[in-house]
């Protein structure tokens, strides 16, 4: 693995890694709150398929500068920089959890740059129509995103008040964590290392507009989404799939937000049977 630090045109710097191998660059999108490491877990498939994996800490995140008020727009623009930076010119963008919106928002903004998009549990633009945001999310899941609805200080000082988020793991998800995919423990920890930045500045993204319309993403478009899922409703993948003209949902009826992660390697398989 590669990691550089990537001074943007705006002065900031992006922690990026790379593992440098492959014939499809795919660039990772990471979930909330978590480091941007490429999934290990995925390392297998990816070396079978012939896959480079390309990614970075979010602004806010691990050795990323901060910036507040980054949107899935202005994220995509960071991502065009590090392709330019690596001299790729298309590439596929895969994302878990917020990451998957982030993904969709690159494909949104560059759109023929982007060849494919793979999401795993992706959240839809807040305020839509036709969708109840916050219906069957677990609690601590409301709690903290309506904090993000108050805005930076009333997000800042939630935060800081040591609530505890529970994301009622299930017997399931705790068996997925004691398997390969306990890597999502080991980002999860670092992702907070630097500080609340980057998972303040993610929660504040999910409930402002992104900057982009998924509507106008024109790559082909797999959307996974557990029916089990309570941290990101599966009502959010429907409404997706239905706004998304590309798009094509692949629903899971046993699978929550995390053991959907153990259907990744079956979007890796689409991706690399695309034409």
């Amino acid at each position: 693995m590669n990691e550089t630090d990537l001074q943007l045109s705006d002065g900031r710097t992006l922690h990026v890694y790379d593992t440098g191998r492959g014939d499809l660059p795919v660039f990772w999108n990471h979930g909330t709150p978590n480091l941007g490491a490429p999934p290990e877990p995925l390392f297998p498939a990816a070396e079978r398929l012939g896959l480079r994996w390309i990614s970075f800490d979010r602004p806010g995140y691990g050795g990323s500068t901060p910036a507040p008020g980054r949107t899935m727009a202005s994220v995509a623009g960071d991502v065009e920089q590090v392709a330019d930076a690596l001299g790729i010119d298309r590439f596929a963008v895969v994302g878990y959890s917020g990451g998957g919106s982030y993904a969709l928002g690159t494909a949104a903004v560059l759109r023929e740059r982007v060849r494919a998009v793979v999401t795993l549990a992706a959240i839809a633009p807040y305020g839509v129509d036709g969708l109840d945001w916050f219906d069957a999310m677990v609690p601590s899941g409301v709690a903290s995103l309506r904090a993000a609805l108050g805005g930076r200080q009333v997000k800042e000082a939630w935060e800081a008040s040591g609530v505890e988020y529970d994301p009622e793991f299930t017997a399931q998800d705790h068996a997925l964590f004691e398997g390969p995919w306990g890597w999502l423990g080991k980002v999860a920890g670092g992702g907070l290392t630097a500080g609340p930045y980057g998972l303040i500045d993610d929660d504040i993204s999910y409930v402002t507009p992104w900057g982009c319309d998924p509507a106008t993403i024109i790559a082909p478009t797999l959307l996974l989404h557990g029916d089990r899922d309570g941290i990101i409703p599966s009502s959010h993948g429907r409404w997706l799939a239905a706004h998304c003209p590309t798009a094509e949902l692949r629903s899971f009826p046993t699978d929550s937000h995390f053991t959907i992660v153990e259907q990744a390697d079956s979007g890796l398989d689409w991706l690399d049977n695309l034409p």
